[in-house]
């Protein structure tokens, strides 16, 4: 069984998934680790993006793992590495290269095969997994997000501004919205919840009783 959890950057996607994962028993995939993890490679063995046959080459001898929910580069973890500012400011920009796309598609749906899944991202309901057995949206004003964002940074002595940081949620919105390959948008039968309002337990509840009604 496949559960998609799609939506834009801070409405709770990752706690959600992750704690809904734990409680059904399923596999948790966070796909930007994963993104992030191909970006932090490409980076440390200095590929030129431009040069689309060396990319290839890269991706296709790439030693990449996800197990347990680490990641893992060469066999080292690298789940700290892979959150540093010099791989989040380039993880978005690297996402759109249809190249990485498609090698992080294809890496996510094998890491699902024989298993029940919880996975979330930005296309998993409808690239991905168009066809997954259920699928939800999670969304949120992007003030409140950019206030979420902005107590995790503090909480990890990261420094940010308040302004910034909701700036920063803007833009992101519009680029994943917009961008041509795989944009982020709803699935249409996908089950949207707003999380503006709500408390994470209760975004929890409402899948868990949702998938449990409906299977």
């Amino acid at each position: 069984m496949i559960i998609a959890i799609d939506g834009p950057a801070g409405a709770g996607k990752s706690t959600v998934a992750k704690r809904v994962s734990e409680i059904l028993g399923f596999m948790f995939i966070d796909t930007g680790a994963i993104y992030r993890a191909i970006t932090y490679s490409l980076i440390k063995d200095g590929i030129d993006l431009n040069n689309k046959q060396l990319l290839k080459n890269h991706l296709h001898r790439l030693d990449l793992e996800y197990t347990n929910q680490h990641i893992y580069f060469q066999g080292s973890i690298i789940d700290d590495e892979i959150r540093e500012e010099t791989i989040s400011s380039k993880t978005s920009d690297y996402s759109k290269n249809p190249i990485i796309r498609s090698f992080a598609t294809d890496f996510q749906r094998k890491l699902a095969e024989n298993n029940n899944v919880v996975m979330e991202g930005r296309d998993i309901g409808t690239v991905v997994f168009p066809k997954a057995e259920f699928k939800f949206f999670l969304t949120a004003n992007y003030e409140i997000r950019g206030r979420r964002r902005y107590q995790e940074l503090k909480q990890s002595d990261k420094d940010a501004s308040l302004e910034e940081t909701i700036e920063a949620i803007r833009i992101r919105d519009n680029n994943d919205s917009n961008r041509e390959l795989a944009p982020l948008k709803r699935a249409a039968d996908a089950v949207e919840i707003d999380t503006s309002q709500i408390g994470i337990d209760q975004v929890i509840d409402t899948i868990i009783r949702y998938v449990r009604t409906e299977d």
